[in-house]
């Protein structure tokens, strides 16, 4: 992070403790002795932990699913089978007084790798400070913003790797390690999440998933070029904010970034890929509308390492914009529509500067999501069809699912990722040859 991104920082945490000040000052005397004696908890007094009452012993939630999928399209680079594990995923939460802790895991055994793995999703402690702010420090779960599976303003990292397979919807957004503070106020409510080590996106490698690699001219599942990930702790790392407030059943929130592109977004002299510098700035709205709710979205990317737009190898500089509307058909059928737009800033000038052997971007890319959702047989029974279409790009991706809760516990289901495109360097015409269908049960405990 350069100089401005570390100004930037100091001015966020300079107002947070002036609010926390502000706010501290305003306790009395017995609200600052029930801090004492939550700090003391938290430094280990035994005395007090010894009193914990009984339902405060931690309980342990989770699933145990099996879960297959199968490409539809052969590929020179992958194997038919995509997915085919095994996951246990065990949950527990517990409140020593003054902070809780929390904990989300799965462990994994993988078909295709034949490799057993295990991923923390969450691992963090939770408190509250002087009875007007949240912390929560550890391995978490973020996301904000009003997309539905459309994102502008959230740069916490996804999982687009699970996603395309076909891993349950909730494996899109990854865990990230990070400090998030939470200040509420009588004007607004201020979210501030720090990230000590860069958390990319979980981006197609060439692992399951074949790609479109521009330097290699075509579809790949073998990169042919390294990747330079941002790496060091407090050097590499990123800031999000959002400042939000609800009114008359509408929540207004502007947003700001300091960090890094979340998918390789440059390249240098054609040998490595890198994340480059990423300011972002952004707004929202979202609330009641005619008989349904609707949103609108939008934000600024300042491609800090490309700011004057004339290296075609770095990602220019964007405008960002999102609205949708979703509303209840009839009883158990929703229906929600999304219009997306990616607008360059500086298209001229990287078409000046485009090498003749990489493909041209369009300056304007539209995008148009469609969900419909169908609950039958006692709300047991729910149908499911997300779709993605570019008429720019001339692409698109349809997600239908079902899933059928047999009982409390067991469920399965069944569903399909199929990617469409007429040309192989798109969002979504370059996982052509990934399309493919999948199946779970899953027993809920």
């Amino acid at each position: 992070m350069n100089s401005v991104g570390h100004i930037t920082v100091l001015l966020i945490l300079s107002v947070v403790v002036l609010f926390l000040h502000s706010q501290a000052a305003a306790q009395s005397r017995e609200d600052y002795g029930s801090l004492v004696k939550q700090v003391d908890i938290l430094l280990g007094d035994t005395e007090e932990v010894s009193h914990l009452p009984k339902e405060n012993i931690p309980k342990i939630h989770g699933f145990l699913e099996g879960r297959v999928g199968y490409r539809l399209v052969k590929d020179a680079f992958e194997d038919d089978m995509l997915m085919g594990e095994t996951r246990l995923q065990l949950q527990t939460s517990s409140r020593l007084s003054a902070i809780e802790l929390n904990f989300k895991g799965d462990a994994i055994g993988d078909m295709v790798t034949e490799q057993g793995e295990f991923d923390l999703r969450e691992g963090n402690i939770a408190f509250n400070l002087f009875g007007f702010s949240d912390v929560t420090v550890g391995r978490q779960i973020l996301t904000w913003g009003t997309g539905d599976l459309v994102f502008i303003n959230d740069l916490f990292p996804k999982d687009w790797r699970s996603f395309y397979i076909g891993r349950d919807e909730e494996y899109l957004n990854a865990p990230s390690d990070a400090a998030k503070l939470t200040l509420h106020g009588d004007w607004a409510n201020l979210d501030v999440v720090y990230t000590p080590k860069f958390d990319p996106d979980r981006y197609p490698t060439g692992q399951r998933l074949s790609f479109y690699d521009p330097l290699f001219g075509g579809i790949t599942g073998d990169p042919v070029i390294s990747t330079d990930t941002p790496d060091r702790w407090f050097q590499d790392d990123e800031i999000a904010v959002r400042l939000y407030k609800n009114i008359d059943n509408c929540e207004y929130a502007i947003y700001a970034y300091r960090g890094f592109w979340k998918s390789p977004s440059g390249t240098i002299l054609f040998e490595e890929v890198f994340f480059p510098d990423l300011s972002v700035y952004g707004a929202s709205l979202r609330g009641d509308m005619v008989t349904g709710t609707g949103n609108v979205e939008f934000g600024y990317y300042q491609s800090d390492d490309n700011e004057s737009g004339n290296d075609p190898l770095v990602n220019n500089s964007e405008l960002r914009f999102l609205t949708g509307y979703t509303s209840e058909l009839s009883e158990g059928y929703t229906a929600s529509l999304q219009y997306y737009l990616e607008y360059m800033t500086d298209w001229s000038t990287y078409y000046a500067n485009l090498p003749i052997e990489l493909p041209l971007r369009d300056r304007t890319r539209h995008l148009i999501t469609m969900r419909l959702t169908r609950l039958l047989l006692k709300q047991n029974l729910r149908l499911d069809m997300f779709t993605y279409f570019s008429p720019t790009d001339k692409d698109a991706y349809l997600r239908p699912s079902a899933s059928y809760k047999i009982n409390d516990n067991l469920t399965v289901e069944c569903g399909a990722n199929v990617f469409l495109g007429d040309y192989p360097n798109t969002a979504f015409g370059q996982l052509h040859n990934n399309t493919n269908i999948y199946s779970a049960i899953r027993y809920s405990f």
